[in-house]
């Protein structure tokens, strides 16, 4: 597996090694002990899964604080840009964004450190996955305005499909005046 850290600390692109033969592929995923030896010591609690048309917008979500959640996420079916948004108040980076193409042909997966706003939108019908070492807390769940002009995110389309509860989503500075 290739780690390959974002300018975002603790954010990591992984890309494995593929083996390709006349029956197909076959890659390791994950493996508890490679991530060790990054220095990512969790243990993942809960699996999620969603399938999103094409042009789906979903987040940019993220749990407070003591049930923040580290995510490492992957797209067995089709393809996402995936969103990072720092907002570890204490970080040189917070406030910033990186951004990530996911998808069913590099089989990449991103890893997404607690203290992090995170979302995609789908390039493709696509199959979204991923681990979670906190388990959903409802009552601390929040997140960002998709399109807030602070964060400026270059999500590709204008006009995405976007649940209403994320239409309701505070901005950057809503969301920083409100925590912190």
């Amino acid at each position: 597996m290739e780690f390959r850290e974002s300018f975002i600390k603790g954010v990591f692109e992984i890309t494995p090694r593929i083996f390709e033969d006349e029956r197909g592929i076959f890659f390791e995923a994950y493996q508890e002990k490679v991530f060790q030896e990054k220095g990512i010591n969790l243990a993942f609690v809960q699996d999620n899964q969603s399938l999103s048309k094409k042009n789906v917008l979903r987040g940019l979500h993220l749990q407070k604080p003591p049930f923040a959640q580290d995510k490492l996420v992957y797209v067995p079916f089709g393809s996402v840009i995936d969103v990072v948004v720092d907002m570890r108040a204490d970080s040189p980076t917070f406030g910033k964004h990186d951004t990530f193409l996911v998808d069913d042909k590099k089989h990449n997966r991103v890893f997404v450190p607690a203290g992090m706003a995170h979302g995609f939108i789908t390039l493709t019908e696509a199959v979204f996955a991923y681990k979670c070492s906190n388990f959903y807390h409802k009552e601390s769940e929040s997140g960002l305005l998709w399109n807030d002009k602070k964060l400026n995110i270059d999500w590709g389309n204008k006009n995405p499909i976007i649940s209403s509860k994320d239409l309701e989503l505070p901005t950057f500075e809503q969301f920083v005046k409100e925590n912190f």
